[in-house]
Formats: C-alpha cells, sequence, structure tokens
C-alpha cells in the first residue's frame, strides 16, 4: 500500500498519539466539497465538518462549522475579542496551519492558538473531518473533535441559511 500523503501522516500521526478513537479513509474519487465527502461517506452534510481559517486582527483562528453552514466572521471576531475577522488568503492559511487551502485538518495546527467549534456540531453521534488532502477524511465523536482540537464551542454560523 502506499504511504500517505505528508500533511495526511501528520494528522494520522497526531490522532495515534492523542490515543483519539478515529477512523481515517481515503476516497479515490475525492472529497472536496462538503457535499462529496457527505455523500462518500454516506452522511448527512451537518455531520460534515468545515475547518475555516480566519484573520481575527490578523491573527489566524481556525472555526469548525458543519458542511451546510457559513462561518459568521462578526461572531468570530466579537467571540476573540478582535475589531474585525476576515477569510484568510491562501498563502496564509498555509503559514498558519501547514496544510493546504481545502485540505485543512482541525490539528496538529503548530501556528494556531484558537479553534472554535460551532455548537451545532456537538449533537451528533459522529462527524467527519478534512484529515490533510481532498482525498482523505477522518470519522470520529464530536466530544473527541473538540478535546484533539481543544476546540472551544460557541454560536459560529450565520443566522438562517
Amino acid at each position: 500500500m502506499a504511504a500517505w500523503p505528508e500533511p495526511v501522516e501528520r494528522v494520522a500521526q497526531y490522532l495515534l498519539a492523542a490515543g483519539a478513537e478515529a477512523r481515517l479513509e481515503e476516497f479515490s474519487e475525492g472529497t472536496p466539497t462538503a457535499q462529496d465527502a457527505a455523500s462518500a461517506v454516506g452522511c448527512k452534510l451537518s455531520q460534515i465538518v468545515k475547518s475555516i481559517v480566519l484573520q481575527c486582527d490578523e491573527r489566524p483562528v481556525v472555526v469548525l462549522v458543519p458542511g451546510d453552514r457559513r462561518a459568521d466572521a462578526r461572531k468570530v471576531a466579537s467571540a476573540m475579542g478582535a475589531t474585525r475577522a476576515r477569510v484568510a488568503r491562501p498563502a496564509e492559511v498555509e503559514a498558519a496551519t501547514g496544510f493546504a487551502p481545502g485540505a485543512v485538518a482541525p490539528f496538529p495546527l503548530p501556528r494556531v492558538d484558537r479553534v472554535l467549534i460551532d455548537r451545532t456540531l456537538l449533537v451528533h453521534d459522529e462527524v467527519w473531518i478534512g484529515a490533510g488532502s481532498p482525498r482523505h477524511i477522518a470519522g470520529l465523536t464530536p466530544d473527541e473533535l473538540v478535546r484533539l482540537a481543544r476546540a472551544q464551542p460557541m454560536d459560529a454560523v450565520q443566522d438562517g441559511a
């Protein structure tokens, strides 16, 4: 069996070192969007975790939101005590997380101080996270996700849609 790409191996090693109960899977057709990931796994779109990188007063923050919702930059800025938050540019995403845009895992994140998680993700028995490439995802419980990412639960999504 071929070795995993280096970013995926980083996620796998983190899971192993943390004694995590998680299932890392590869999908040859890829899972570049939340809908693709939900279809591949056979779960609801709300069980897919999007890892969004926001710059809060130029400090990177990762926000974990359900696949069917959008992060609310104003709520995140407020939670961080920042005057504004914006979506990070591709180079900023890679510099902060070590992952390419579209393949950001919620851990390990060596240059990110804070990870926020939307509370609606906590109601599921299992959620699925990006695992370092557009073809790799991992399933775990929301409690494990909070523990591994050291995530702070909050209302992080836009109201309504």
